[in-house]
């Protein structure tokens, strides 16, 4: 099927140099298109009302513990699509390509249900983990037809850039409503205001499934209560007891190195340790490290605390060189590429594990299982002042390619792995009975069978994963974990900065500037390997961001969050 909406003005909207000379789409429509277009505006809406309430009511049934069935509602909202011809949907998602047949097993299954419903098949697209986020973009800057629907993120996979460079489809309401409509109807209004770029929509946004990638040390509560803290860690400074105690008593533990980290996570750690000292809520996407946001009773003003705030900063590097001549970690940390602390963890070889919290709740039935004793706790950056914000719903989102020969299959096809019991059980969990299956409580299980290398899936399906259709792992620790979600749920913001897309380009040299020096000196604070004193380096530190441009980009961000939320004086 051809492009049926927005389909001149598309070509003329879409932004930047390097799509300039893209030609507008086909204007060519079939039968039922033009069907559709005498429809009269009445009887779209009674359409749209009726086929809304049945989308209420079906979530609405979810929340009771029964699975929601969208039947009715896609078979009145697709009744006049032509799907006579049968197209392949190319499905784009990050990761390596499996090495074995268990995936394409998997879409056989599907793409049956798939051909079934709307005459489509689900075929993936991998792009490898090597040069990911190059690759990534050339591959929608071909615009060659090659991929339809791509999974995306605004903070970690270049969504807006992407948006505003005319890579991805303009998603007007009209066709959202028609295509993926259960999508369309469970979104809030104030979630799809987060993925739009000039007022129009871009993405659709993974913005009903619990997951908390806030970062923390996921450490040995058993261990934690030998050294005295008997409630855990809550603090850094209860951190700094608790490796004290594991580096004294690491032989006798068990313990090889406490945290054998390979020296990646300076900015996490640095960003983390800003979190738990202030009220400080970062803006997401413009950089790996936490730079610039704003303070929560006054979230519109920028400030730059590993700038500005140096007495805090100065008691991290303090508290970092206390845990280096500890014995943390290895006197190599900055060269230990070889590390692999996560496994070594589970296997109680180490003590704690730098990551977040989605991390932490598979941690702990791996890590008793092969140390039945164990206790895995979690002490969250930002826990001693509550800071915590909410994930942005586009931290997953699916978009459709601008360069998609099949933009209404695809979204039709997108509605279905989301909303379809059956689909996204496929797609998420792969094969039932081989993959999969559900024990008497209603938990996930994995079959006696099952061979992870001969049956693993590989569809990375993190765009579109949806609480009223997911099936609880029955290895995990539910009410440890639930406990520590209601947690979140008491203190977390939602967060705030979701309608600002910054445009970097007169600032991206400053930034690459800063990055730069971050880089060569928050790797020497965060693993306490300076020389001299905390202040000198510190005041080295704050010194070179200034040299690297850190006004002028602070002076732009303001202003460009001045023109979407006000002026913050």
């Amino acid at each position: 099927m051809k492009k049926k909406f927005l389909a001149s003005a598309l070509a003329a909207s879409m932004v930047g140099t390097m799509f300039a000379s893209m030609p507008a789409f086909a204007e060519e429509e079939s039968s039922s298109a033009a069907a559709e277009e005498v429809t009269s505006a009445a009887a779209e809406e009674e359409s749209s009302s009726a086929a809304a309430e049945e989308v209420t009511s079906a979530a609405a049934e979810a929340t009771t513990g029964e699975v929601p069935n969208y039947d009715d509602v896609w078979a009145e909202k697709w009744a006049d699509v032509d799907t006579s011809e049968h197209v392949v949907i190319n499905y784009m998602t990050t990761g390596d390509a499996p090495t074995n047949d268990a995936t394409q097993k998997m879409l056989d299954e599907l793409n049956a249900i798939l051909t079934e419903k709307v005459n489509a098949e689900l075929q993936i697209y991998y792009i490898g983990w090597t040069d990911c986020l190059s690759n990534y973009n050339l591959t929608l800057a071909r615009m060659d037809g090659s991929v339809d629907l791509v999974g995306t993120a605004t903070d970690w996979l270049d969504a807006w850039p992407n948006a505003k460079n005319g890579a991805f489809l303009e998603l007007s309401d009209e066709m959202l409503e028609k295509y993926a409509p259960v999508t369309y109807e469970t979104v809030s209004q104030e979630d799809w205001d987060q993925c739009k770029y000039k007022d129009n929509i871009y993405f659709m946004p993974e913005d009903n499934y619990a997951q908390w990638t806030n970062h923390g040390f996921a450490y040995r509560l058993d261990f934690a209560k030998l050294a005295g803290l008997e409630n855990g860690v809550h603090s850094w400074e209860d951190m700094t007891t608790y490796f004290k105690y594991v580096c004294e008593h690491k032989d006798e533990l068990g313990i090889v190195t406490p945290w054998d980290s390979d020296g990646t996570q300076y900015s996490t750690m640095a960003g983390g340790w800003v979190s738990s000292h202030s009220d400080f809520v970062a803006i997401d996407g413009l950089a790996a490290a936490a730079y610039w946001g704003g303070m929560k009773d006054d979230l519109y003003t920028i400030v730059s605390p590993l700038y500005t705030d140096t007495d805090s900063l100065v008691e991290f590097a303090k508290m970092m060189k206390e845990w280096d001549e500890m014995g943390v970690w290895k006197t190599d940390v900055l060269n230990n590429t070889s590390a692999d602390n996560r496994e070594d963890f589970k296997l109680g070889k180490t003590a704690a594990e730098q990551h977040h919290t989605q991390t932490w709740t598979g941690l702990i039935d791996k890590t008793k299982a092969n140390n039945p004793d164990a206790e895995v706790g979690f002490f969250w950056f930002g826990e001693e002042k509550q800071n915590l914000v909410s994930l942005s719903v586009t931290h997953g989102a699916m978009a459709v390619s601008y360069g998609s020969e099949n933009p209404e299959r695809a979204l039709m096809v997108y509605d279905l792995l989301r909303n379809d019991a059956e689909c996204y059980d496929l797609i998420n969990y792969g094969q039932k009975g081989v993959q999969w299956d559900v024990n008497d409580e209603g938990l996930r299980t994995v079959p006696e069978s099952y061979n992870s290398d001969t049956d693993g899936i590989t569809t990375n399906f993190w765009w579109g994963r949806n609480d009223l259709l997911e099936i609880r792992d029955a290895t995990k620790e539910w009410d440890t974990i639930d406990a520590l979600y209601a947690e979140y749920d008491d203190v977390k913001i939602p967060y705030p900065y979701g309608k600002f897309v910054a445009d970097v380009d007169d600032i991206q040299s400053y930034i690459n500037n800063i990055n730069e020096v971050n880089t060569n000196y928050m790797k020497q604070i965060a693993f306490g390997k300076y020389t001299g004193t905390a202040e000198e380096i510190v005041a080295e530190y704050q010194q070179a961001l200034k040299d690297a441009g850190m006004d002028i980009v602070i002076e732009e961000l303001q202003k460009q969050l001045n023109e979407v939320y006000g002026d913050a004086e």
